[in-house]
């Protein structure tokens, strides 16, 4: 099997068992919060995309790498790493624009993601890497769909205004 075929398989295989587990214990669970704790949950795991900075690294991924991948998707990641922690703690205060930050956050980490994928040629490079787009992109594109769908919960277009937090 060739290298564009393991790495279509990997990613659509992770994407199918992220998508189950939200499907089957992730979203059951977070009915049961309040928008601003589901949002806050689903938003965690997206403070960690500062580890997209790798992609600028020699050993890690091949210096052949090309520079307009590695910049986009690394400092697209570090973007989109710091507004989710910037959301995380704007939810956990309460802050009254919390909600406006997540938004902002996930159309910005969405916008990374895609970005990313759309240069599919720079795979062949990625080196050690390779688990960032094959594993942990299909869990933030995940939890980035959840999170549009909460968003646009019943519970926000019922408020009349998609920046509530507390229902």
């Amino acid at each position: 099997m060739n290298m564009v075929a393991v790495f279509g398989l990997q990613f659509f295989l992770s994407l199918v068992f992220c998508g189950l587990l939200a499907m089957w214990f992730l979203t059951p669970w977070l009915k049961e919060k309040k928008q601003s704790e589901a949002l806050f949950w689903l938003t965690l795991p997206h403070a960690t995309r500062h580890v997209g900075m790798v992609f600028l690294v020699p050993g890690i991924v091949s210096p052949s790498i090309p520079g307009s991948f590695a910049f986009s998707a690394a400092y697209g990641d570090l973007a989109a790493g710091v507004l989710a922690m910037l959301a995380l703690v704007a939810l956990r205060s309460r802050w009254s624009g919390a909600l406006m930050l997540v938004w902002v956050f996930n159309i910005v980490g969405t916008i990374d993601l895609f970005n990313a994928l759309r240069q599919a040629h720079a795979i062949q490079h990625l080196g050690a890497a390779w688990y960032i787009p094959t594993f942990w992109v299909p869990v933030l594109l995940v939890t980035h769909a959840l999170s549009f769908a909460r968003l646009l919960s019943v519970c926000s277009v019922r408020a009349g205004n998609v920046l509530r937090a507390d229902c």
